[in-house]
């Protein structure tokens, strides 16, 4: 099965009861059972659940340990023929120590175990009565195996990107935790087997910490919580599991439950992370285990965002459009202040772009404490131009106390298409874009007059595509949306809306109710006809094909199969192919035009600036991207 680099992984925790190991293992194989049939390929148990963790002084007896040691030996034999890695926690004696042990057993191969390196003797805690740090390294035997003993990652042969690694409770609370070097040693998937004890605000910093340490070290993080049935003599499990990814948390339990914790992780992802960031860096010195296992059956079951610039939670929106809106004018406000300029020109057309760089150019204004009158607000109407737009780019600009004026270019168009031999009835490229770079040469030239700056409006999806009319509105002194994905402008319009005075409300929001437009063709009945989506497609599938595109390097067919799971309900299969090869055609036919872009700010991981995040030829061939789109 094809699962695009996914895998799916899993936290449990089984129902026991202190110090019966029997009935311990069977709730371990019970769950193992079900992580088969819901296509689980790895799983963690809680810190010595074979036991119990609350067992105290009886670890001291040898009833127990070797209770333990037979309970581990009837779980791989009777998971010889599971198709499962797990990870189940023991006691295990080694000459004179006792160590407190995660046995990793796949297919009933004991791999390996790995001990617990930092033994917490404080407040509630006192394993060091019992247990011993582990070694580094060391080889033992154990259920009729000669297994290694230490720090250990497990690598497997037939599963490309899955390479797993465990530490064990405390091991993740101190300063250095074992997991680091782990990492680096290539472990993308870490395990802990914990015995967590509750108290109040503990699982919030449980929680951080798993996010924290799974982004940190751009891997699957795991956290097996003990839960029911461990003794409350004097402190309560709660079963807290929790399963995160590069930051992300994917999954987590409810506290006082017991069960399957499940997620899809993406190996595949956290490859292209550690590719892509050349601070990370691997390093040996921690012994390896190879393994086989089939690749599991499942159907992947991992959510993706739709729109992956917008967050979900509004609240975090609004903080973010606010965050980004700054970022923004912070930009702009430094240029100022460096060119000396107190004057800005910006060519308004009523449309999203346009509004969002004019409040941006406000806002670093009132930043930079200049007066809003040395902003020259310029409308260009031209063959396409409707009375809807013109009136709104007005009334954006009278309310903010920005300077209007309205010049017509029909007139210079017109000339123009005389001068150079055109004829005007022909509505092509020509025609279209000789208006743009009119518009530019107005704004140009009236910055020139004021000693201002030309604020740029092109947003980071139209640069994508190539949409923009080359030293047109391709061309400005400093390009205030460079970074802004056009799925986000429209959040960034509707917060200006929601946040601003009634008056400026009611102009933003007919501007968010008008369709997308360059405006270059002349309009129908009075209203828009050129519309940029029907030409293009859709900005939502190009956001999405940009995101995973650039931020991940992910190849074409894992994004469409993203994108016909995200877009179900707007797009069929079809929709989504065709437009994916229209934006590939269009990302890498227009790299010309991005070379060679004017400066602005970055606000997000993905920009296209030639001097930041990305550079490529512009001559560089889709060919093997356009292949692979058409195997779909």
């Amino acid at each position: 099965m094809n699962h695009d680099g996914f895998f799916r992984i899993a936290a449990a925790t089984p129902e026991i009861r202190v110090a019966d190991c029997e009935y311990n293992k069977n709730s371990v194989l019970n769950l193992m059972h079900e992580c088969e049939s819901r296509g689980v390929g790895a799983v963690a148990f809680p810190e010595l659940c074979l036991t119990g963790y609350t067992c105290g002084d009886l670890f001291r007896d040898h009833t127990l340990i070797a209770g333990a040691e037979r309970a581990l030996s009837e779980l791989l034999e009777q998971t010889a023929n599971m198709n499962l890695m797990a990870l189940v926690g023991l006691p295990v004696a080694c000459g004179a120590q006792l160590y407190n042990c995660a046995a990793v057993l796949c297919r009933g191969k004991l791999l390996g175990l790995v001990p617990k390196r930092n033994i917490p003797d404080y407040s509630e805690f006192y394993e060091s009565r019992h247990f011993t740090p582990g070694p580094d390294y060391a080889e033992t035997r154990l259920c009729g195996q000669n297994v290694p003993l230490g720090s250990l990652v497990f690598c497997c042969e037939t599963i490309p990107g899955l390479t797993v690694g465990a530490e064990i409770c405390e091991d993740l609370w101190v300063p250095s935790p074992p997991s680091e070097r782990l990492a680096q040693a290539g472990a993308s998937v870490l395990f802990n087997l914990s015995a967590s004890d509750e108290m109040i605000g503990k699982a919030s910093y449980r929680r951080n910490l798993v996010k924290i340490q799974s982004g940190r070290l751009l891997c699957a993080y795991a956290y097996a919580d003990a839960g029911a049935g461990e003794s409350t003599t004097d402190l309560v499990f709660t079963g807290h599991n929790i399963i995160a990814e590069n930051g992300t948390v994917l999954n987590e339990s409810k506290q006082f439950s017991s069960g399957l914790t499940a997620a899809d992780v993406d190996l595949q992802r956290i490859s292209q992370e550690r590719l892509r960031m050349t601070t990370w860096h691997n390093s040996g010195g921690i012994h390896t285990v190879p393994f086989s296992m089939e690749e599991p059956r499942f159907q992947v079951e991992r959510k993706f965002s739709a729109h992956p610039f917008v967050p979900d939670d509004q609240a975090d929106l609004a903080e973010r459009c606010e965050m980004i809106l700054n970022m923004q004018a912070w930009g702009l406000k430094k240029r100022l202040a460096h060119t000396h300029c107190k004057h800005a020109v910006i060519g308004v057309s009523g449309g999203l772009d346009s509004t969002l760089a004019l409040l941006v150019t406000v806002r670093a204004f009132d930043m930079q404490h200049l007066s809003r009158s040395g902003i020259l607000a310029v409308t260009m109407p031209g063959f396409g131009t409707t009375g809807r737009t013109r009136s709104n780019a007005q009334r954006l600009a009278e309310f903010l106390g920005a300077e209007f004026r309205e010049i017509p270019i029909w007139e210079s168009v017109s000339l123009h298409f005389r001068d150079i031999g055109h004829s005007s009835a022909l509505r092509d490229v020509t025609y279209e874009n000789a208006q743009a770079r009119e518009r530019t040469q107005v704004l140009m030239d009236l910055a020139n007059q004021c000693g201002g700056l030309v604020i740029g409006t092109g947003d980071l999806s139209e640069l994508a595509l190539g949409w923009a009319t080359y030293n047109g509105d391709h061309m400005s002194m400093y390009g205030v949306n460079c970074s802004i994905p056009k799925t986000l402008v429209r959040h960034l319009v509707h917060h200006a809306a929601v946040t601003g005075p009634e008056g400026l409300r009611t102009v933003l929001e007919d501007v968010l109710a008008t369709h997308v437009s360059p405006e270059l063709l002349p309009p129908e009945n009075g209203e828009i006809a050129q519309k940029t989506e029907a030409i293009v497609g859709p900005y939502e599938l190009h956001d999405f094909f940009l995101y995973y595109m650039l931020r991940f390097g992910f190849p074409p067919s894992k994004i469409y199969r993203m994108a016909v799971a995200s877009f179900s309900d707007s797009y069929d299969a079809a929709a989504v192919k065709k437009w994916m090869k229209e934006f590939y055609r269009r990302f890498f036919m227009s790299q010309f035009k991005r070379s060679c872009l004017p400066d602005g700010p970055k606000v997000g991981s993905v920009t296209l600036s030639p001097r930041g995040d990305f550079r490529m030829p512009s001559d560089a061939s889709a060919r093997l991207w356009m292949d692979e789109i058409d195997r779909l």
